[in-house]
């Protein structure tokens, strides 16, 4: 998860200054060193870190503490607004053209993701009602084109393409004509990258650039590279001019450090993070929510939005007339937990959730991975009738040994999840009780 090692050191350095009643210079001083080596461990660039330092250290040293906070929180609010202030304060969307079409450059080296985000981004702007085009400009790699149209027919979106016997400058203009007369309102043109920066891809995108006028040139950068994404950030924009910025493969790294220092080094905004492979996971960049789940304050905005775009409503009021009645049968329980599954990795929810992200999952789990025993739960559930999923109770042992045999568990498997769910049909039941007399939903479905 994306600042895993940075968000436990700091919640470290902050207990202890909860514990105080009242911060001394030399206190604040000492969990700025702290805070320092986080940083520093965590890959943020080391000038970047200094000023950090200095601005957190000047505004808490001294400071008349705000009524209802102690002095331990004081700091902990200052460090928020400043990592949120060196993000870039507030979420930078994408601007469109007052003409269609609306072009989009994506530029980057080898290996950072551009096609991928190419799709992604095209299948998000056409779910808010745009009609994109993918065009496919990298004729050096090999199956470049290929992997845009296979991208392209994932999320349904149309892909142009001259094949590799074409300039990359042609293939761009020939697009503005092809989008005009099929009526695309947006085009996002998937340039060729290199393993490094050299002048003729630089070339080449400016050639791109004068030729289609892009409303915005979107940089991807492979967040695993480190400060070697910011280099090449600062370097592309130097050479090319840069509108914003993508960072691909956040999830996969822990330390977080280059999406902390790329907005303060080039002064661009990050405009979209990779989160996983799926296209919802392609998520908007809001400083000040990536700035509370590093401090552990949790991201409930970024869950809510989630919850819509992955849960039917529907379902979710159907679900709670059900857990109203205790009527929740197994087949309920395998389509939440297909739903749930759609939101991402457990370990990120639950990072997003106030309180929840320092708790230890593989301790809770007793070392169990949260997926693969959901997936076994699934395989349980589905090779069950469905005569069987709507009524548990008629589950006797050869019933239990032909479910075992069929989804490769043992028959205490099966005994476990009838176990466990009826534990949590008990547990609705008191909840139930307990809400009687009472006006509103159930708290899960505020």
């Amino acid at each position: 998860m994306a600042f895993e090692n940075l968000s436990g050191k700091l919640q470290e350095v902050f207990k202890q200054l909860r514990g105080k009643g009242v911060l001394t210079e030399e206190d604040v001083k000492a969990a700025m060193r702290e805070v320092k080596l986080a940083l520093l461990e965590a890959d943020v660039n080391f000038k970047i870190v200094k000023e950090f330092i200095k601005k957190v250290t000047e505004r808490s040293v001294g400071t008349a503490v705000l009524e209802g906070l102690n002095p331990g929180q004081q700091v902990i609010k200052i460090v928020n607004e400043e990592l949120v202030d060196l993000m870039g304060t507030t979420q930078s969307r994408l601007t469109f053209s007052n003409r269609p079409p609306t072009v989009y450059m994506m530029v980057g080296l080898q290996g950072a993701g551009k096609t991928t985000s190419s799709g992604k981004l095209a299948g998000q702007l056409r779910k808010q009602g745009r009609n994109p085009l993918l065009v496919a400009c990298d004729v050096y790699r090999p199956a470049a084109i290929k992997q845009l149209q296979v991208v392209g027919k994932n999320y349904d979106i149309p892909v142009f393409e001259m094949g590799v016997e074409v300039s990359p400058v042609e293939i761009s203009q020939k697009a503005l004509e092809f989008a005009a007369e099929n009526h695309n309102d947006v085009i996002l043109i998937d340039t060729a990258g290199r393993l490094h920066i050299n002048e003729e891809l630089m070339q080449e995108l400016r050639d791109i650039k004068r030729v289609v006028k892009p409303q915005e040139v979107l940089l991807v950068v492979d967040a695993m590279t480190g400060q070697d994404a910011v280099t090449v950030a600062a370097s592309f924009d130097g050479e090319l001019g840069v509108d914003g910025i993508i960072m691909t493969k956040l999830d996969g790294d822990a330390r977080g450090g280059a999406a902390l220092s790329v907005r303060a080094v080039t002064n661009k905004p990050i405009k979209y993070i990779g989160m996983g492979e799926k296209m919802e996971d392609m998520e908007p960049f809001y400083p000040d929510r990536m700035a509370s789940r590093i401090l552990g304050m949790g991201d409930v905005l970024s869950l809510i939005d989630k919850v819509q775009q992955n849960i039917d409503e529907q379902e979710a009021l159907e679900m709670q007339k059900k857990l109203r009645t205790n009527d929740l049968t197994l087949e309920d329980f395998l389509s939440q937990m297909q739903q749930v599954k759609k939101m991402g990795p457990l370990k990120d929810l639950m990072g997003m959730i106030p309180g929840m992200g320092n708790i230890n999952l593989d301790e809770a789990m007793q070392g169990k991975d949260p997926a693969k025993e959901m997936a076994r739960t699934e395989a349980i559930i589905q090779s069950m009738t469905k005569a069987e999923r709507e009524n548990p109770s008629i589950l006797n042992g050869p019933r239990k040994k032909r479910i075992a045999n069929g989804c490769g568990r043992s028959i205490a498997d099966v005994n476990r999840l009838l176990k466990q769910f009826e534990e949590m049909k008990k547990m609705m039941k008191q909840m139930n009780n307990m809400q009687k007399g009472k006006k509103g939903k159930l708290p899960f479905f505020r």
